[in-house]
């Protein structure tokens, strides 16, 4: 579609005129905007204070841990300790997952707990149509904006008539449709200019990584831009501005509404099903019982492991052991928990990553769909940033658990012990704590998001492609 950037120009600085004189639409976008504002202040302020409650919770249950008596390691390893998943630094841009998942895992022995507390089962089912963040009001509120201020862009023309009369003194259909395209995207930049202030700030302070918050902006950027294309387009084609506006009204109803809640019910349900904690840890238990039972003098496989252990000290019995024979019996049947554990847990994230692909397969047929789980992954709130954490989480539990196991081992006599062996407080503080190191969201997602990039990409494209069939029936209705 080609034009004379002069008339192009023109076309644009006339609508803009237009909207700037339509006094509802300027308090609708300045609405948008301190929704925009509001809702990134606050979430700043909500996200800095539960970093801060779970960064005190953290510290006081390692202090609570250091300060435990004098005690036997066992005892210790089922005291166990908690853990808080610290927040990503753009999790105020956009919550993701996060409200869903659970922050919270106890660590103990012969266990792998799941996250715990998350905010949708402690607040109302409100939660679940969206919180109030950038990216919310940028899905969900903007597209509505973007289409109120575009839907008569030309089919107000056709209306009034003046269709026919710029056609008659000079204007092209290709100019006059390059001109409202050109004005409509200039709104979409103006919608998306608080939202790009905020992440802007957040880069210059220091505390959001610029590279994500940079690619965040160009995701919105496009996702608006195919908001304002394609309510140009329908209105080129509708008769009546009414007809354009009810048109994609039902569009954006489909597209940002219908289609996003039901996909994951129907991923579901067309994938297999997940199973239950309880069904797990039976599983888990029935396996762990097909390996051997440390009870057992007669079990097969400790039998096999008493007997490599006396041939590494060299002894004949238990008993000769310089070592607790007990505490290496501990540390066998963790390990093998933990690798039962690791394996179940891989396998319930792959299904989850076969769900996750099921909606993310969508992406061409609602943009929203490619921009959510872009948006998710540069701000560190998709569900691989939550299993990355219980990652780390589980890494630290195996350790921690057997650096109690070891210590009973190493320090506690094999024998002539008592009843009730107990080794030093001061051992509790040579435990280290957990410290969850962030990913990069690049490295970590990065092949992810720039599939959906691409997908936002295409949908632009294939909106402006339409733009020449487009003029070429305006220049049919204007003859």
């Amino acid at each position: 579609m080609s034009g004379r950037p002069s008339l192009v120009g023109r076309v644009a600085r006339e609508e803009w005129r237009a909207l700037a004189r339509n006094r509802v639409a300027v308090v609708a976008g300045l609405i948008l905007a301190v929704l925009l504002a509001g809702s990134a202040l606050l979430c700043v302020e909500q996200r800095n204070a539960i970093e801060a409650s779970r960064e005190r919770h953290q510290a006081s249950s390692d202090r609570q841990f250091d300060l435990q008596p004098d005690r036997h390691p066992h005892r210790m390893v089922h005291y166990g300790q908690f853990v808080f998943r610290p927040l990503s630094t753009l999790a105020f841009f956009d919550r993701g997952v996060d409200s869903f998942t659970g922050h919270t895992v106890f660590l103990e022995g012969h266990r792998q707990n799941s996250a715990n507390f998350s905010e949708a089962r402690q607040s109302s089912l409100l939660l679940r149509f969206g919180e109030l963040t950038p990216a919310f009001v940028l899905q969900t509120l903007a597209p509505l904006l973007v289409i109120f201020l575009a839907y008569g862009a030309v089919a107000s023309e056709r209306e009034r008539g003046t269709l026919r009369l710029l056609a008659a003194q000079g204007l092209g259909a290709s100019d006059m449709l390059a001109g409202k395209l050109l004005a409509h995207g200039g709104a979409a930049g103006l919608i998306l200019a608080p939202a790009a202030l905020a992440l802007l700030i957040a880069a210059l302070l220091g505390w959001a990584p610029p590279g994500p918050a940079v690619l965040l902006l160009v995701i919105y950027g496009l996702y608006l831009a195919i908001w304002a294309v394609m309510a140009v387009l329908v209105s080129s084609l509708a008769r009546r501005s009414r007809d354009a506006l009810i048109l994609l009204v039902s569009i954006w109803m489909v597209l940002v509404v219908l289609i996003p809640r039901t996909l994951p019910e129907a991923a579901a349900r067309l994938r297999t099903q997940t199973l239950t904690r309880i069904e797990t840890d039976i599983a888990i238990h029935a396996d762990l019982n097909k390996i051997g039972d440390s009870h057992d003098p007669d079990d097969p496989y400790f039998s096999a492991f008493k007997a490599k252990i006396l041939a590494q000290y060299g002894v004949r019995r238990v008993e000769d052991l310089p070592v607790q024979w007990a505490g290496l019996v501990g540390m066998e049947g963790e390990r093998l928990t933990s690798q039962l554990f690791d394996r179940y847990a891989r396998e319930a994230f792959a299904r989850e990553q076969a769900q996750n692909r099921f909606v993310r397969g969508f992406g061409a047929v609602s943009p929203v769909i490619a921009l959510r789980q872009a948006s998710m992954s540069l701000a560190g709130t998709d569900i691989e940033s939550h299993q990355d954490f219980l990652d780390q989480v589980e890494r630290y539990r195996y350790a921690f658990v057997q650096s109690l196991n070891r210590m009973q081992v190493e320090q506690i006599p094999n024998q002539g012990a008592g009843e009730d062996p107990r080794i030093a407080a001061a051992n509790w503080k040579r435990v280290p704590s957990f410290a969850y190191v962030a990913p990069d969201v690049l490295r970590l997602a990065g092949g992810r998001i720039a599939a959906n990039l691409a997908v936002l990409i295409v949908w632009l494209v294939a909106l402006l492609a339409l733009c020449a069939p487009v003029a070429r029936r305006l220049r049919e209705d204007a003859r």
